[in-house]
């Protein structure tokens, strides 16, 4: 099988004057993948490149597919992705992914933006204080998720469980979803794509998939990202987030 024409013109735009790392080792497999991956899939949807590329970085980050995301962030960079744009997608992996999985990528970030000249740090983007991170964390928790089901969650919570669900909306919501140099709407498929590439998250997955129809976030817009996560996660994920999909947002709902 040879490369098509579609797959080495989309490859060359992403990484221009480069050949694929595996081309000499492996030439088989990477015109397989290639042709699937930057023709036929590529092909599918409307998501414009930048935030194809942010998706598929988040969700390299969740699945902890560091040689890919190195390569992708690259050709994320060179298609105008911003460097806040980055750091608020890794910063933002913390709260779904854990520190203990998303140092090495935030390391590996700073080592590619210095090679691209970028001074860091980047600008702050932090909107809330101590004082009212909580306040601010549930308002848009409840922006995103629903106010009922925001009180919901919280009045079933037991007793010595609240302290949780504080650190819900002060931390994770408070301190990361607040933040400017990504809208909300971008930030919810973010999240979306970290939660499919994890797995064992269906629950979450589905809430989040609600979560991206209260931000605005259509059906074909969900299906358009699972689909381009489906050369770097496979096909069990892909196939258990297009059921949680069909579920939560059934075709009929989009069209």
């Amino acid at each position: 099988m040879s490369p098509t024409e579609t797959a080495r013109r989309n490859h060359d735009d992403l990484f221009p004057g480069q050949l694929p790392a595996l081309a000499v080792t492996d030439p088989e497999l990477v015109e397989v993948f290639n042709n699937f991956a930057f023709d036929e899939v590529l092909s599918h949807g409307r998501l414009d490149a930048r935030t194809r590329l942010m998706v598929q970085l988040a969700s390299l980050i969740a699945s902890q597919g560091m040689r890919e995301y190195r390569a992708l962030l690259g050709a994320a960079l060179t298609v105008g992705v911003t460097p806040v744009e980055v750091k608020e997608l890794v910063y933002q992996a913390v709260p779904y992914v854990g520190m203990g999985k998303v140092s090495d990528f935030l390391h590996a970030t700073n080592e590619i933006l210095k090679e691209f000249g970028v001074e860091l740090p980047v600008p702050g983007q932090s909107t809330t204080t101590p004082k009212d991170r909580v306040e601010k964390g549930l308002a848009i928790q409840k922006e995103i998720i629903g106010a009922e089901s925001i009180d919901g969650m919280r009045a079933a919570a037991a007793s010595d469980e609240m302290h949780i669900q504080d650190y819900l909306a002060g931390n994770c919501f408070g301190d990361y979803l607040t933040r400017t140099g990504i809208d909300v709407p971008r930030r919810e498929l973010l999240t979306l794509s970290m939660l499919i590439s994890l797995g064992g998250c269906e629950p979450q997955v589905r809430g989040h998939v609600l979560a991206n129809l209260n931000v605005g976030n259509s059906r074909g817009l969900m299906l358009d990202v699972i689909t381009q996560l489906l050369p770097y996660i496979g096909y069990p994920r892909t196939l258990n987030a297009l059921r949680i999909l069909n579920e939560a947002a059934p075709a009929h709902e989009d069209q």
